[in-house]
């Protein structure tokens, strides 16, 4: 995901579902400034914490709704999304600069999802396929509010 969204140094990032921060050290490496959400508080605490003590000053590990992203902080020059989405996600569109990529898997869960890379020109959306993944979905609303049942959809509302 990371070689997908073309990156050439001076961008600004946004990556949406931090975990272990194990995937915005990766991005910091590649970007001038990386900002990461997480739904999971105790994960965000502890990504910023095992960041900072490893010296990745150009991250920033916020707590949120990564479906809604980080509007304070648009435009991005790219957008990393870990989690599978139904639907384009107007949010994160909207904090994309021109030019811009995001890199996302779309698609049903549980099943197959399709890895794609939208690139903005002009307001308008170009797709790519970057072919056939399995991911977690990504889940709107308060943590612990959204479950999932077996052969169930993506959540469309926030709880």
């Amino acid at each position: 995901m990371a070689e997908a969204l073309q990156l050439d140094g001076p961008e600004k990032v946004l990556e949406i579902g931090t975990g272990s921060g194990y995937g915005a050290a990766v991005l910091s490496l590649l970007a001038a400034e990386v900002h990461t959400i997480e739904r999971i508080p105790q994960l965000a605490q502890r990504a910023r914490k095992v960041l900072a003590e490893l010296g990745y000053k150009n991250v920033h590990v916020h707590e949120g709704d990564g479906a809604l992203g980080l509007p304070n902080e648009q435009p991005f020059d790219a957008i990393c999304v870990t989690a599978a989405a139904a639907e384009f996600p107007a949010a994160l569109g909207e904090q994309l600069a021109e030019g811009g990529r995001l890199v996302i898997p779309m698609g049903p869960f549980p099943g197959i999802q399709e890895m794609m890379r939208y690139t903005k020109r002009r307001g308008q959306w170009k797709g790519e396929s970057m072919g056939s993944f399995a991911f977690v979905p990504l889940v709107r609303g308060k943590v612990g509010c959204a479950r999932w049942e077996e052969g169930g959809e993506l959540p469309r509302q926030p709880c």
